[in-house]
């Protein structure tokens, strides 16, 4: 059988590597997998496209990279969303 390299960075590869673990499947088996799929699809076996965020959704990221990880937490998705309401001062 034919030998295919590539590159990928460290993080990539351990976090993918982690997943296929827990699938009971090698990298080689994944890249396999994503071959044939290719072959079966006659192209990419999944939709690319630039993923498009809405102003909430930025603003939600920006400031969970200021937070660092401190996150907003809570018991439930409501009390969540309740906390953000009230440091914002919105009364919705």
């Amino acid at each position: 059988m034919p030998t295919i390299q590539f590159r990928t960075d460290e993080l990539t590869k351990v976090q993918s590597s982690a997943i296929f673990q827990q699938l009971g499947i090698t990298m080689s088996d994944a890249i396999n997998m994503f071959l044939r799929q290719s072959i079966l699809h006659g192209g990419l076996p999944f939709e690319l496209k630039i993923p498009r965020y809405n102003k909430i959704t930025l603003a939600a990221l920006a400031d969970m990279e200021r937070s660092k990880g401190k996150g907003v937490r809570g018991k439930s998705v409501s009390a969540a969303l309740a906390d953000l309401k009230a440091e914002d001062g919105d009364n919705e």
